[in-house]
């Protein structure tokens, strides 16, 4: 009998290290936090278009997707699954081990908790906004809805607005510490992004009268609550030169040999008019001529004949960012003129300070004489505040391709062009994956049928008034 050995000391040696059953919540929310930036940031044709959405790049040789091809690549299913499936689904996951963890505090749970929140929310209002309706009360929980309903995109994102709003007090310590690759576990940090994010999704729907009361109450709760005031607060990850921890863009371009992409003459058309002294910083001159001549969007362009995106952009190094200090300022100048947060007279400051943070992030002198400028002046620049602000908004979120083509889905600015071979119009959300076309049939049916139909250029709920 004392020779004889417990079942738990059988099942010990029976297990696999190599495969374990159980997975900690801060690998876990490492792996989440990793695969979102990098679906963020990737410009793999197959994974991330939107760089070309926002018209900031165009195509040299393949033309399909700056022609707005969803399909042929199954572009949709692919975002789709890997915000679900290695994002959501990993901080769901990180956030069960996490409530079982019997050996942290009570207050690192807590913290940690509302640090898998932040990008949770994060990772939901982008796929509402990228879709419209999704599968939210059903979704992740593929063993009791193999076919997940799908719920309404305004109802989801009141309820990301007050999981959000619930999550950011409960930041009072350093959470996952160091294997927090955002913030290093700073809890100060994480809540200036936890209201930077409330604030863009304030913003994002101030114009939807179902959410007018919650949007109003977002911008206000966060900007009491403190948001970013410097890009050192940027919510970003710094990548290494050692694969696979690379920048992705590095990966696509460098690491891959391409040279699939050129600068836009959309967005280079419109810095050349401007004068705008990010250009070095942005794009690599042509030939060392001085020259910015971007390639028409959608054509099949040289790549030796237009300009190309400049070496900080092709770095392994390169942080990538979910979000800046450029852009909540642009945000805050937008709940002044709404006198949500301040009032009109004050949004010129803020969208100032939104254009300088921009020349600052890149290192662009005289961003003090640009804004003198009578087209870039917030007192004689053309157009409405809303074309203003939307104007440099997108012009500040290069390499940010998601946002440049919300702040156009957004703001509805001039000068987006059609694309040279198809001439379609310039989408307003992705379409549903084909997959769930086809073995989801009667909850996709009803899904679009409530949408207003499954097109490219069906809007989604904000971006309709």
């Amino acid at each position: 009998m004392a020779s004889c050995q417990s079942d738990d000391q059988y099942e010990a040696k029976n297990r696999d290290p190599k495969n374990p059953t159980q997975v900690s919540s801060d690998f876990l929310f490492n792996s989440a936090t990793k695969s979102l930036f990098d679906q963020m940031t990737s410009t793999n044709v197959n994974t991330n278009i939107f760089r070309m959405l926002g018209q900031h790049w165009t195509e040299t040789t393949y033309v399909d997707e700056a022609n707005y091809d969803f399909n042929t690549r199954n572009i949709p299913q692919n975002h789709w699954s890997e915000m679900y499936r290695d994002v959501l689904l990993d901080l769901n996951s990180a956030k069960t081990n996490n409530d079982a963890d019997t050996q942290i505090s009570a207050a690192t749970k807590k913290t940690r908790n509302a640090q898998i929140e932040i990008l949770t929310v994060y990772a939901w209002a982008q796929i509402v906004e990228t879709f419209g309706n999704v599968p939210y009360s059903q979704a992740l929980n593929a063993g009791q809805y193999v076919l997940p309903v799908y719920d309404d995109a305004a109802t989801i994102y009141g309820d990301l607005l007050t999981r959000l709003t619930a999550a950011i007090p409960n930041l009072t310590d350093s959470g996952f510490g160091a294997a927090d690759n955002i913030y290093g576990g700073n809890p100060a940090n994480w809540k200036k992004f936890g209201n930077s994010l409330l604030l863009r999704m304030g913003v994002r729907v101030a114009d939807v009268p179902a959410l007018a009361a919650k949007s109003t109450a977002a911008i206000q709760s966060a900007v009491s609550g403190g948001v970013f005031t410097s890009n050192a607060d940027n919510a970003a990850l710094v990548y290494s030169n050692a694969t696979p921890n690379t920048n992705p863009v590095w990966v696509d371009l460098v690491q891959s040999g391409r040279s699939d992409f050129v600068a836009t003459n959309t967005l280079v058309d419109k810095m050349n008019a401007l004068n705008d002294p990010r250009r070095p910083y942005y794009f690599d001159e042509n030939l060392g001529t001085g020259v910015y001549v971007g390639g028409p969007y959608g054509d099949n362009n040289s790549f030796s004949a237009y300009t190309h995106v400049s070496a900080r952009i092709i770095d392994p190094t390169n942080p990538a960012s979910l979000l800046d200090y450029s852009e909540v300022c642009f945000y805050l100048a937008d709940a002044a003129e709404r006198s949500i947060s301040g009032t009109p007279a004050a949004a010129a400051g803020f969208y100032n300070k939104g254009i300088t943070a921009s020349f600052d992030y890149w290192g662009a002198p005289n961003a003090a004489t640009y804004l003198l400028n009578p087209d870039v002046n917030y007192l004689t620049a053309p157009g409405s505040w809303k074309v203003k602000i939307g104007t440099q908004l997108w012009l500040a979120m290069y390499n940010r391709g998601y946002e440049a083509w919300t702040a156009w889905r957004t703001y509805d600015f001039p000068g987006f062009n059609l694309p040279a071979v198809s001439e379609d119009p310039v989408p307003t959300r992705y379409t549903y994956p084909i997959n769930e076309q086809n073995l989801n049939k009667t909850n996709y049916a009803a899904a679009a049928a409530a949408i207003g139909g499954d097109k490219q250029t069906t809007k989604v709920f904000w971006d309709k008034f």
